[in-house]
C-alpha cells in the first residue's frame, strides 16, 4: 500500500483549518491567521504521527484531548477558564457535526452489500464495522456539510438578532382593536410631511374586514393616490385617511395610504408605549416573508409619550 504523507497533510491542514474558521466565528473571534494556520498544522503534524509506529502510544483519549487545547489555545489564547471552556465546546460541536455529516453521508449512499461486506466479527463474538471512505469524498463531502451548518447557524443568529427588535402593536380606531407582532426599523424616518406625525407601516389584509373589498388591488399595485380619488363619501373612516409621499427602491416618490388612529400601543421588553399622534400606512403585501411581523414599528413609538412598565 502506497501512503502520500504530503497529501494527507495538506487535507488535514485545510479541514483543521476550516474547522478552527467555523469555530472562532461561531464564537465571533477573530485571531490572526497565522495562528489559525499554525493551530491547524499542529493538527495535521498529529495525524502523519500515525504512520509512525515507535509513536502509537500517542494514540490515546488524554493525548487526543490534549492536543485539541493546544491547537485552541494557539489559535485562540486562554482569555479566562469561562471563555475558553465556551471555545472547546463549539470546537467539538463543528467536529462532531463534520464528522457525523460524514458518516451520514456514507451510509445513506451505501448499498446493502456494501453495508454487510463491511461487517466482521471478533475472536471474541464482537461484532464490529469496517468503513471505507475515499479521499475526495470525504474531501467534498466535509466542504458540503460545514456549509450547511454555517448556514444553519447564520440563519438561527439572524432570527436571535431580530427578536430582540420584535414587539407586539395594538391599534385601535372607533372601538375596533387589531393586534400583530411588528419590528421595531431604527432606521425608519417616514413621517407625514404635513403633520410631521411618525408613520408606522402595517400589512393592509389586517384590516381587511374594515375596508372596501377593492382596496387590496389598488394597495397592492402602489395606486393609492388612485384610491382615495375613487373614494366614497359615505365611507366611515373617510375623514381619518392621509396619504404619505415616499421614496421607493427606485427613488421614485410614491405615495401610501394612511389611517389615523385613536391608539397605538407598542409592547416590547415588558414596557407599554401609547401614542396617539401617530398614523397607520398600509402596505398591500406582506412585509415579512416569513411571516415574523405584519406591522413595521417607528422608533419615535418607543419614546415615551405614556410608558407603561409591566410588573
Amino acid at each position: 500500500m502506497v501512503v502520500y504523507i504530503d497529501l494527507i497533510f495538506l487535507t488535514n491542514l485545510l479541514i483543521d483549518a476550516v474547522l478552527l474558521l467555523v469555530t472562532a466565528w461561531m464564537r465571533k473571534l477573530r485571531p490572526a491567521w497565522w495562528k489559525l494556520l499554525l493551530s491547524a498544522a499542529l493538527g495535521a503534524m498529529y495525524v502523519v504521527m500515525m504512520f509512525i509506529p515507535q509513536l502509537s502510544f500517542m494514540f490515546t483519549f488524554l493525548i487526543k484531548f490534549g492536543l485539541s487545547v493546544c491547537m485552541l489555545l494557539t489559535a485562540f489564547g486562554f482569555g479566562g477558564l469561562q471563555n475558553f471552556l465556551r471555545t472547546t465546546g463549539a470546537f467539538y460541536v463543528v467536529n462532531f457535526v463534520a464528522a457525523g455529516g460524514i458518516l451520514g453521508v456514507h451510509y445513506l449512499l451505501q448499498s446493502r452489500g456494501e453495508l454487510f461486506n463491511g461487517i466482521w466479527f471478533t475472536a471474541t463474538g464482537v461484532m464490529s464495522f469496517e468503513t471505507r471512505m475515499a479521499f475526495w469524498f470525504i474531501f467534498c463531502v466535509f466542504g458540503v456539510v460545514m456549509l450547511i451548518f454555517y448556514s444553519v447557524q447564520a440563519t438561527r443568529r439572524r432570527t436571535e438578532q431580530i427578536s430582540t427588535f420584535i414587539g407586539e402593536v395594538e391599534v385601535c380606531i372607533d372601538g375596533v382593536c387589531v393586534k400583530c407582532t411588528g419590528l421595531l426599523d431604527t432606521g425608519n424616518q417616514l413621517n407625514d410631511p404635513m403633520t410631521r406625525l411618525p408613520v408606522m407601516v402595517m400589512e393592509a389584509s389586517l384590516w381587511s374586514d374594515y375596508l372596501p373589498q377593492d382596496w387590496s388591488r389598488f394597495l397592492t399595485n402602489g395606486e393609492a393616490d388612485n384610491l382615495v380619488m375613487n373614494l366614497e363619501e359615505t365611507y366611515v373612516w373617510r375623514d381619518r385617511l392621509r396619504l404619505v409621499p415616499y421614496r421607493g427602491i427606485n427613488r421614485s416618490m410614491a405615495f401610501m395610504l394612511a389611517v389615523k388612529p385613536d391608539e397605538v400601543k407598542v409592547t416590547m421588553k415588558d414596557q407599554t408605549f401609547t401614542h396617539h399622534r401617530v398614523l397607520i400606512g398600509l402596505d398591500g403585501g406582506k412585509l415579512s416573508s416569513e411571516g415574523r411581523y405584519q406591522a413595521v414599528i417607528h422608533p419615535e413609538l418607543t419614546a415615551s409619550e405614556t410608558t407603561d412598565v409591566s410588573a
